[in-house]
């Protein structure tokens, strides 16, 4: 449905209204909503929703807009996480979920390389980094277990129409400086309230000349500003992923907001004076300039839905090239899906990984949630290129977790030291 209102229109607003059946919507408007696609995962779904569900007596409104992906408790290597993923397969199975993805990586990654996201959708996630899907020029947000309850019933969801902040960004970005460097001086500089809960949209130059999975690591950490959702408009390069994916019947044109639509704030930026940036332990929002730390690092981890997917993988591999990792460091990988672990292993990067002394860890979510084998332990330095380092997430209260981008991380792991990764590019 195209937006006709003559009534100026951000992109969120133009989505909330054609998914509340609206020519328009007014930002603070509280409006009910159809939904296109609920996606939830091992962790967040049936486990929870069942048991509500049997009480209710009441049944899954339309199957084909469910995505269900496991990727928290697997690999289910204990009691727990084996009950786990055995009540997700068998609810996928008696609701006859066509669209479930069963320990093939990361939701965030898979959801959009299945094809399952176009602009213009109005979507729900059981994660906190759900807006992800914004990176495709969709609406999309995380809730909690009764919210999806609600949606899962109805296929419908209230809403207060938000706000748009305004993120511009001009110029291009550096060598070695990627979008995880972008939201990490983002975090920084407005703290994680710093969306206001409402829709933040990315534009500028810098934002265009990124590829898709760099967009997606944007828009998943819009989570970490305190936006609502965070959007980028849809244009080519969405376009050409989108086909690729297999995804159909997509419009790039109808999906952009109004030149002259009221913002709530819009803040510029130059790209090209961007430094790499390190989150110091416990807050994405104590991050600095890579130059203002020297700590050693005892493991270095890429992983995560916003650092171990291919164009993450291949980042790292251009600084570990003909490199060795540092006596006394380990460097966990963890690629963000099985799609992107078989591209990387095709073209040589998962290679130069293992050859500088990488271990592969599974595609999950892993040590990023705190799940599984490899929790930090006592009293050790951590880089990561995950989203979050809150105190005690990642493992052991007393563990230090530093953040950064795949070329950080990379670059700390062949020093032992957090170091400016631009410095061993190209050596």
């Amino acid at each position: 449905m195209r937006n006709s209102s003559s009534i100026p229109q951000t992109l969120a607003q133009k989505i909330v209204a054609c998914a509340a059946g609206r020519e328009s919507v007014a930002p603070g408007e509280i409006v009910t909503c159809k939904v296109d696609l609920a996606m939830f995962h091992d962790s967040s779904g049936p486990r929870r929703l069942q048991p509500m569900l049997e009480r209710l007596g009441a049944k899954v409104w339309d199957a084909n807009k469910v995505v269900l992906i496991t990727d928290h408790y697997v690999p289910a290597n204990d009691d727990d996480s084996r009950k786990i993923i055995r009540i997700a397969r068998d609810w996928a199975r008696d609701n006859q979920i066509k669209n479930f993805y069963d320990s093939v990586g990361i939701c965030h990654v898979v959801l959009p390389q299945k094809g399952h996201l176009k602009p213009g959708m109005f979507a729900v996630g059981g994660d906190s980094h759900s807006p992800t899907g914004g990176a495709f020029g969709a609406y999309m947000f995380g809730i909690g277990a009764t919210e999806m309850l609600g949606v899962v019933v109805t296929g419908e969801i209230w809403l207060k129409v938000p706000q748009t902040i305004l993120m511009r960004w001009n110029g291009r970005l550096s060598a070695g400086v990627t979008a995880k460097d972008l939201m990490l001086f983002l975090c920084g500089k407005f703290g994680l309230d710093g969306g206001q809960y409402q829709a933040v949209e990315f534009a500028g130059e810098a934002i265009a000349a990124l590829d898709m999975q760099e967009r997606m690591t944007i828009t998943n950490m819009s989570a970490e500003l305190g936006a609502q959702t965070g959007l980028i408009a849809p244009d080519e390069t969405t376009a050409a992923y989108l086909r690729q994916a297999g995804a159909q019947d997509f419009d790039i044109a109808a999906w952009q907001g109004d030149a002259d639509a009221p913002l709530l704030a819009t803040h510029e930026f130059d790209a090209a004076t961007l430094s790499p940036q390190i989150a110091a332990p416990h807050s994405p929002a104590n991050a600095a300039a890579v130059g203002d730390y020297n700590e050693r690092i005892d493991i270095a981890y890429i992983g995560a839905c916003t650092g171990a997917k291919l164009t993450d993988l291949r980042a790292a591999a251009q600084v570990l090239r003909g490199k060795k990792i540092a006596q006394g460091t380990e460097l966990l990988v963890g690629p963000a899906s099985k799609q992107d672990q078989d591209e990387a292993q095709a073209d040589g990067t998962l290679q130069a990984l293992v050859d500088a002394g990488a271990k592969i860890l599974p595609t999950s979510c892993g040590a990023c949630a705190g799940y599984g084998d490899y929790r930090f332990g006592e009293n050790i330095n951590v880089i990561s290129s995950t989203a979050r380092n809150f105190k005690g997430r990642m493992g052991a209260a007393s563990s230090r977790v530093f953040l950064g981008s795949p070329y950080s991380v990379a670059a700390a792991a062949v020093q032992g030291r957090i170091c400016d990764p631009r410095d061993l590019l190209g050596k």
